[in-house]
């Protein structure tokens, strides 16, 4: 596995993609580092899978690797783990891609193993059940075990949260009390200051990479939607019924 992510690494070059490479990707706030980390200094990653804006693959794998490295980078010393927080809310079947969730699992198993600490489905539907069924097979035994089924209704899944997060730093969309949720432009700040702090201001060119994805991407006007879409403020999300859930 060390042998095949260097050659990767090498082929890809993982850390020489830069914001402004992947700034489309992110409009939406489909993935991005929260503002806070859990009780134990990890990066949590939040991700809104209803937020998709593009239908590039292999752009949606390089801005979610540009996410990772960038996660990485910002853990503390005696840390080497992420939290991901996703975010179901408005997730339809529209939204399923075996593909693209098929590549992301070969990515991140093969080349960050270990990286993922916990990861927390919040409020999955009922539909999701079939889909968690059928990617399993494609996961390591050790990861599933590390996704966590949390209903904003179930006072015991809550806990889960509880358990892990500062409820005062946690964002409201998920049970907390911070209204800090994702703005663009200031994210986008965040993310110029980091690649400018850990790799000196140097600027990428588009690579022949992303010149393949932006030939298969979405039309401005469907953008526009998502884009719409994923920018209202969610002060509380609606609660998920209880018969509507798939088993953990």
């Amino acid at each position: 596995m060390l042998k095949e992510t260097l050659k990767w690494r090498i082929q890809y070059k993982p850390e020489e993609i830069r914001w402004e490479e992947i700034a489309r990707e992110a409009e939406t706030g489909k993935i991005y580092r929260a503002n806070c980390t859990d009780k134990y200094g990890r990066t949590v990653l939040v991700m809104r899978p209803s937020c998709q804006n593009t239908k590039s693959t292999k752009g949606q794998i390089r801005f979610l690797v540009y996410c990772m490295e960038n996660a990485i980078l910002n853990l503390p010393a005696h840390q080497e783990q992420m939290v991901w927080l996703i975010d179901f809310h408005g997730f339809n079947l529209s939204h399923i891609s075996v593909k693209v969730t098929r590549e992301t699992a070969h990515v991140l198993q093969e080349h960050y193993p270990e990286r993922l600490g916990l990861a927390i489905l919040y409020n999955p539907p009922k539909f999701f059940e079939p889909f968690w069924k059928m990617v399993k097979p494609f996961l390591d035994p050790k990861t599933c075990n590390k996704v966590k089924f949390v209903y904003s209704d179930d006072g015991e899944s809550k806990k889960v949260l509880e358990d892990v997060f500062d409820m005062e730093q946690l964002e409201v969309a998920f049970g907390g009390n911070s209204y800090s949720g994702f703005d663009f432009v200031k994210y986008a700040e965040r993310m110029k200051e980091d690649d400018a702090r850990f790799f000196g201001n140097t600027v990428s060119t588009t690579s022949p990479l992303m010149k393949d994805a932006n030939s298969d991407s979405e039309s401005s006007s469907d953008m526009e939607k998502t884009n719409r879409d994923c920018s209202e403020k969610r002060i509380t999300d609606a609660p998920a019924n209880k018969e509507d859930r798939p088993k953990a």
